[in-house]
C-alpha cells in the first residue's frame, strides 16, 4: 500500500470502526491539547490557599486538597494517557484510564470554586471514548485492512456522545428559565454574567476576552446575544433532524461561543 493510499484510509473513515476511531482521535487529541496549553493554570492548583477547596462530584468525599506531587503526577499521567489514547496505543487499557483520568483531573479542577460546563462536556466525551471500542482502527496497536462489519458496538458510543451534547445545550437553557425566568433576556442578566466573567479573569491575573468590554458597554446587543443564546440552547435537538439544520446549528452555536 502506497503512502497516498495510507494518508486517504485515514482521513476518510468508511467502516463504523473507523468513524468510532476518528471520533477517539477527535476527543482524546482535543484533551492533549487542552491540558498541554492548560498546563499552568493546572499544575497551580497545588499552590491554591487549602479555604478555596470545595470538593465536587466524584471528589466530594475528599477533605483536604490533594498533596501537591499528587496532583502535578495527575496532570502529567493524564496528558501521557491522553496522547497514547490519540494514537490508539493498547486501548483497552489506556481508554479506560484516561477517562478516568480525565473524570478525576477535571473535577479537582472544579472544586476550586468555578465548575466549568465546557470541561464537564469533555468528561463526558472522554468516558464514553475511554469505555467503548474505540481503538479497534486508526491505531498503532491494530494492523491489518479495515473491517467493514457493521457492529453496534461502533454505533452506540458516536450517538450517545450527541446526545450528551445536545443535552448540556438543552439543560443550560432550562436552567437560565427555571433560575433567570423571563428576566433572563428582557434584562441585562447576559451582560452581567459577560462583565463578571472579565472582571473575574482580571482580579486573578488571568487575561479576560478583549471583546468583552465594548460588548458591555453595547445594551441592545446584550439583550440581542441572550436571545440568540438561549434559542441556541433550547432548540439544541433540532441537530438530530437532518444533515442541512444539523450544520447550521453547529455553526450559530460556535459564533454563540466566539
Amino acid at each position: 500500500m502506497s503512502v497516498v493510499d495510507r494518508v486517504v484510509d485515514w482521513l476518510v473513515p468508511v467502516a463504523p470502526s473507523e468513524r468510532l476511531a476518528v471520533h477517539r482521535i477527535a476527543v482524546a487529541g482535543f484533551v492533549t491539547a487542552y491540558l498541554l496549553v492548560r498546563a499552568p493554570a493546572f499544575l497551580g492548583l497545588a499552590g491554591n490557599a487549602a479555604e478555596r477547596f470545595e470538593p465536587v462530584g466524584v471528589l466530594a468525599w475528599l477533605r483536604s486538597p490533594l498533596p501537591d506531587p499528587a496532583v502535578t503526577g495527575l496532570v502529567a499521567a493524564t496528558i501521557l494517557l491522553a496522547a497514547l489514547v490519540t494514537v490508539g496505543w493498547r486501548h483497552r487499557f489506556t481508554g479506560p484510564s484516561f477517562a478516568v483520568a480525565v473524570l478525576v483531573l477535571l473535577t479537582y479542577r472544579s472544586s476550586w470554586g468555578q465548575v466549568l460546563w465546557f470541561e464537564i462536556l469533555v468528561v463526558l466525551h472522554a468516558v464514553i471514548v475511554g469505555f467503548a471500542r474505540s481503538g479497534d482502527a486508526l491505531s498503532v496497536s491494530t494492523t491489518g485492512r479495515r473491517s467493514h462489519e457493521p457492529s453496534i458496538s461502533y454505533g452506540w458510543p458516536i450517538r450517545l456522545a450527541a446526545l450528551a451534547t445536545v443535552s448540556t445545550y438543552v439543560l443550560a437553557g432550562v436552567a437560565k428559565l427555571r433560575y433567570g425566568g423571563v428576566d433572563w433576556f428582557t434584562d441585562d442578566s447576559m451582560r452581567n454574567h459577560l462583565a463578571f466573567s472579565a472582571a473575574r479573569l482580571e482580579v486573578l491575573g488571568a487575561t479576560p476576552s478583549p471583546i468583552a468590554g465594548p460588548v458591555v458597554g453595547l445594551p441592545a446587543f446584550g439583550g440581542a446575544v441572550s436571545w440568540f443564546v438561549l434559542a441556541i440552547e433550547l432548540l439544541a435537538p433540532v441537530a438530530f433532524l437532518g444533515t442541512r439544520i444539523r450544520w447550521f446549528w453547529i455553526v450559530a452555536t460556535w459564533t454563540m461561543h466566539l
